[in-house]
């Protein structure tokens, strides 16, 4: 309640409230200075990190099924696909591309379940790069 002799017309008690209540203070904020805008700071993403997709060499994968798969799932062209067959096949491993992690584990499970649905052991593996 208020105390009449406190405050001797309501005018006087406006306007020692409006000001308090249309400036309230920011809470989190230590500054006093009244007017000044706070920008919110974003903070800079990272990129994650990369993998690439290796493709194992196997005596019993036919060459062919390995351009087809790389041009299927890798989007390769047909020269690119046949020299990274090549390299696979003359080294032992090849990489197949480069992804962010969840894309990498994606291609590389849709690869092998291909290869089992037409019975051939091909294999490929994730490498952090």
């Amino acid at each position: 309640m208020l105390n009449n002799t406190q405050y001797k017309n309501s005018e006087e008690f406006v306007l020692r409230i409006i000001p308090s209540i249309t400036m309230g203070e920011d809470k989190d904020s230590k500054d006093d200075v009244e007017g000044n805008v706070k920008l919110a700071v974003k903070p800079k993403t990272k990129t994650p990190p990369l993998y690439r997709v290796l493709m194992m060499n196997d005596d019993y994968t036919p060459m062919e099924f390995v351009i087809e798969v790389l041009e299927k799932f890798f989007q390769k062209n047909r020269e690119e696909a046949t020299q990274i067959m090549l390299h696979v096949h003359q080294r032992g491993v090849g990489v197949c591309g480069v992804y962010a992690y969840d894309l990498a584990e994606t291609k590389a499970m849709q690869v092998m379940n291909y290869a089992r649905k037409y019975e051939h052991p091909l294999q490929v593996q994730l490498e952090k790069e």
